[in-house]
């Protein structure tokens, strides 16, 4: 099951409504710049505890979800 809206959330009270990991202020672009450097996934998750890895994959999974069915 593909938690990827549940897991990200814009607000615009948190961080002037970028999407972030709910629950935290981490924004959802930071996952993806750290992947774009060459950064593991675990990296991350190391450098931002509050986000689960659970969580970033299927925020990476509805990302992908999206892009795929705009080219299709």
């Amino acid at each position: 099951m593909n938690l990827g809206y549940e897991v990200i959330v814009k607000d615009p009270d948190v961080l002037g409504g970028t999407p972030v990991f709910r629950g935290t202020r981490v924004p959802f672009q930071a996952l993806l710049d750290y992947l774009e450097g060459g950064q593991t996934l675990g990296e991350f998750i190391d450098d931002f505890p509050t986000v689960t890895s659970e969580a970033a994959i299927s925020a990476l999974e509805l990302a992908k979800s999206v892009l795929v069915g705009q080219l299709g």
